[in-house]
């Protein structure tokens, strides 16, 4: 018998601790997403591709 998760739009757990914690999953996709973006502007010889780093 194999059992299927829960559906994907109702997850308790994770929905409880993205209350508490914030979406840590969605912000570090974000950061991903940008770094992956930057360095393939470096890569490709974008003069603007350099950024400050920002502090939270």
């Amino acid at each position: 018998m194999t059992s299927h998760p829960p559906a994907k739009d109702h997850l308790p757990v994770y929905d409880g601790l993205v209350r508490e914690r914030g979406d840590v999953v969605a912000e570090v996709r974000e950061v991903a997403e940008r770094t992956l973006d930057q360095a393939r502007r470096g890569l490709a010889g974008d003069p603007g591709a350099r950024q400050e780093r920002t502090s939270r």
